[in-house]
């Protein structure tokens, strides 16, 4: 079965945010977020020598990925994407490109990237990774820059705080994301998916060379269409958004990322939260039940379409028990159906 075939049955899967935002728990001195945790950062303007201290307290003793993975195949779940780096810039890998990065910024001093590889391969689980391309808080010439006329959700797309001056994102592209995605398609084993997100920088000859570079290294890797300008080989619908059909109506915004785009190979997927935060976050518990989960997941797979369902691990590497129950609400209803 190669993978385009594999991705059309494939049906569920588990997306993992886990960084330092998780320690922050979605607040920030006495004050909460409102929206999602892991931009917390960008929301009260956490200035990077603040937020890089939280590599020094990350020491996540709990964290077990084999457990993790064998949860997930309990579930159903027939893959995993884990964030190898979000916007803050923060990678959850041993990248030697930019030593702000778990293993050599923390006492954890582990590579959660490839303890997470190695048990999807024992457990014969796909693996995939999710990496932000174009947005990064910590690089002086991250991206996003061109587009904080649009809102975010946090107070900009590019860290506007640190660095006040000129930006000029191939900087950043051809030091730090290039060479990190390379990085990734080398050292981990098979990579099923590739998972951008939020092309707001890119150009289409940026978008082009992520896809090439992917392809020359993990040439059965499948990428999502958030990649921007479109270059990809699945749509990503937007987060949590549930169409009545797959049909693709008027013109297509290829740098959008909700709505239907074309998709050649028939290849779809929604990526959803159970709360209302991706990051792990202390104040929301307004999770959805197993019923829940069972009724979008069946109404996507019917339409065709994968249902990547999110899990925050906490600070210390703990699944929250509302997702634990829930999915396993979700299983048990499932079996009914057998």
């Amino acid at each position: 079965m190669n993978n385009i075939e594999w991705f059309k049955s494939a049906k569920f899967g588990m997306m993992i945010h886990w960084g330092l935002y998780s320690l922050l728990a979605g607040e920030y001195e006495g004050q909460k977020s409102s929206n999602y945790a892991e931009w917390i950062q960008s929301k009260f303007q956490i200035p990077n020598a603040e937020y890089e201290k939280l590599a020094q307290a990350f020491n996540p003793v709990f964290f077990d990925a084999e457990k993790i993975v064998r949860f997930a195949k309990s579930c159903g779940m027939t893959y995993l994407v884990v964030t190898t780096k979000h916007h803050d810039g923060f990678a959850m890998f041993h990248s030697k490109v930019d030593t702000y990065n778990v293993y050599d910024a923390t006492p954890f001093h582990r590579d959660v990237v490839k303890e997470l590889a190695d048990a999807c391969a024992k457990e014969g689980l796909k693996f995939g990774i999710y990496y932000s391309q174009d947005l990064d808080w910590h690089d002086p010439n991250g991206g996003g820059y061109l587009s904080n006329h649009i809102e975010t959700a946090g107070t900009t797309w590019d860290n506007s705080w640190d660095f006040t001056g000129p930006k000029d994102f191939q900087i950043c592209f051809e030091n730090k994301i290039i060479p990190q995605i390379e990085e990734i398609m080398t050292n981990y084993g098979p990579i099923a998916t590739a998972w951008f997100d939020m092309p707001m920088t890119l150009t289409e000859e940026q978008s082009q060379q992520i896809y090439e570079t992917v392809k020359r290294l993990q040439p059965d890797c499948l990428i999502n269409s958030r990649l921007g300008n479109g270059k990809y080989d699945y749509v990503s619908l937007g987060d949590n958004e549930i169409p009545d059909s797959l049909e693709v109506a008027g013109n297509v915004d290829y740098n959008a990322v909700d709505g239907l785009k074309p998709s050649p190979n028939g290849l779809y997927e929604t990526a959803a939260t159970m709360n209302k935060s991706w990051g792990f976050s202390y104040h929301d518990h307004d999770f959805k039940t197993g019923k829940q989960l069972y009724d979008i997941k069946k109404h996507l797979n019917a339409l065709g379409i994968n249902y990547l369902l999110n899990i925050g691990p906490d600070g210390l590497g703990r699944i929250p028990m509302e997702s634990i129950q829930a999915l396993k609400e979700l299983q048990e209803l499932e079996k009914k159906d057998r």
